[in-house]
């Protein structure tokens, strides 16, 4: 497993979904040194992180500092790497916010249902 140094914010993502690979994609091409990319399905192990499962369900983000931010808040400060940073910012308003907050987790359900119910009811 590649050591990561805590002098960057970590963003794990589910590189099973296509969707979530075009992002990174992108986000890889634009990002500066301190953002790192990580695949859930490369980690071996995941100490101080949530279960896998859970990392499935949403995206993480790992701030320097080790504070833990999941689904738009992670997806918002990985873009604040980027130039375009400020395009996204405008999620995390607060009249917007719980909107796109909503959305957002509805789609990260449906997703993750999508991916990995037929796994997970095949391993009961």
């Amino acid at each position: 497993m590649q050591a990561y140094t805590m002098s960057h914010d970590t963003l794990y993502y589910d590189g099973q979904c296509p969707l979530c690979s075009i992002e990174m994609e992108k986000l890889n091409r634009h990002a500066d040194a301190k953002l790192q990319l990580v695949d859930i399905h490369s980690l071996q192990d995941n100490p101080g992180l949530p279960s896998r499962q859970l990392l499935l369900s949403s995206l993480h983000l790992k701030r320097a500092d080790g504070e833990l931010l999941t689904g738009l808040d992670a997806n918002v400060a990985a873009w604040q790497h980027t130039r375009f940073g400020f395009f996204y910012s405008w999620l995390r308003w607060p009249l917007v916010r719980s909107i796109a907050d909503w959305f957002y987790a509805r789609w990260a359900e449906v997703r993750y249902r999508r991916l990995y119910s037929d796994k997970a009811d095949n391993q009961s």
